[in-house]
């Protein structure tokens, strides 16, 4: 936990901030039965709202490593290298804790009806390892960044560019010789993570570990994109070109996506090589159009909400996580037996009163501004946790 006063860039605050809220509201509604198209993932090809969120904050991320690793003057010195691992380390942990925690409650649930002991429970429920998924949203995060930070403080920037061509283009040739955009279990990336993780230690989505082993490989390069987008903002004074720049950078990058998609699908799941051209080239239009706003307009006060996410994004998100676990598993008897406090929040009061739709979405915009409560009390103390 840090309370500093250190120099923020507002308009990045705000972008992460957006991106955080996002994906909590995504990840939360009242029942996945009644989601608003917008605020669904595509099924397989193509490019919703929802699916911008985590390749935004990857984008994000990679901006924030340039002026993070700055201070080390972009050199593999001990103390880079020894902070990256660090972090890196500590960041895909938390993202096994999450993942062992949601896992335990849903065992501890799940043993309910059996004649053991609480102790018996208990260990059962504490040692399902077996059972665990050892990728994610915060692993992949982790291993992404942690590889592209050893990239920028090793390689010249100048070669940044052709790296992540190589990477995406090679990318791209596998999934074209590995039946790569096909939605089961003959997939290359399906292949490789079954035979690598094992199925146990998988997502359950047609064979498809949305946070595999080699679709790592395009992420890494979304990461170093996004690096690079930083390196050209923050090296660029006149604020003017700057947002000039993030401008035609994002109008480049999208165009190429969309063009390129008639040949290489837009694909989350798969991050396909268009997939990660469109979206950072959309941040970085998003993040110029803040720019615009926030400094050279001087429109902040509708901000406020988003930067208290943008501030303590990894300490919310993951608060979020763990309460809608927590939400999710704490049963409570009724007439027709149990249901957790997140069933009796939307089943007897905001479902019966708003309706199926407008309900669940009720029900994940009172948790966002659940955990927005717990982040504004941090904001105003100027309290940063960061890793």
């Amino acid at each position: 936990m840090k309370n500093t006063t250190s120099q923020r860039i507002l308009a990045l605050d705000i972008l992460r901030g957006i991106t955080i809220a996002g994906m909590i509201l995504v990840n939360n509604p009242g029942t996945w039965g009644s989601i608003y198209a917008p605020l669904e993932h595509a099924q397989w090809n193509g490019l919703t709202p929802t699916d911008l969120v985590f390749p935004f904050f990857m984008f994000i991320m990679g901006i924030s490593m340039f002026i993070a690793l700055r201070k080390f003057n972009f050199e593999a010195s001990s103390s880079a290298v020894r902070k990256i691992v660090k972090r890196t380390i500590l960041l895909y942990l938390v993202g096994l804790a999450i993942a062992w925690f949601s896992l335990f409650c849903r065992t501890w649930n799940g043993l309910s009806g059996e004649e053991i002991t609480f102790w018996q429970r208990l260990g059962q429920s504490a040692n399902n390892f077996s059972n665990i998924r050892i990728l994610g949203v915060i692993p992949r995060l982790a291993i992404c960044y942690g590889v592209a930070s050893l990239i920028v403080i090793t390689l010249k920037h100048k070669f940044i560019p052709y790296l992540i061509a190589i990477l995406l283009i090679g990318y791209f040739i596998l999934l074209m010789v590995g039946n790569g955009f096909a939605y089961d279990t003959t997939n290359i990336l399906s292949i490789v993570d079954h035979r690598i993780l094992g199925e146990a230690h998988m997502y359950k989505d047609n064979g498809i570990e949305p946070e595999g082993i080699l679709s790592t490989i395009p992420a890494i390069a979304h990461v170093l994109l996004g690096f690079y987008i930083g390196k050209i903002m923050m090296e660029t004074k006149d604020i003017h070109a700057k947002i000039e720049r993030l401008f035609i950078f994002g109008a480049i990058l999208t165009f190429c996506g969309f063009l390129l998609s008639y040949g290489c699908p837009i694909n989350k799941k798969i991050w396909s090589p268009t997939f990660v051209l469109t979206t950072c080239g959309l941040g970085s239009t998003l993040l110029a159009l803040l720019i615009w706003i926030i400094d050279v307009k001087g429109y902040k006060r509708w901000s406020r909400f988003f930067e208290t996410f943008g501030v303590n994004p990894l300490f919310i998100y993951v608060m979020a996580a763990f309460l809608s676990i927590i939400l999710g598993n704490i049963l409570l008897q009724d007439g027709a037996g149990t249901m957790s406090l997140h069933g009796i929040a939307y089943n007897k009061i905001l479902q019966p009163v708003l309706g199926d739709y407008p309900g669940s979405l009720a029900f994940a915009l009172l948790f966002v501004g659940l955990n927005w409560c717990i982040g504004y009390i941090l904001y105003k103390k100027k309290i940063y946790i960061k890793l």
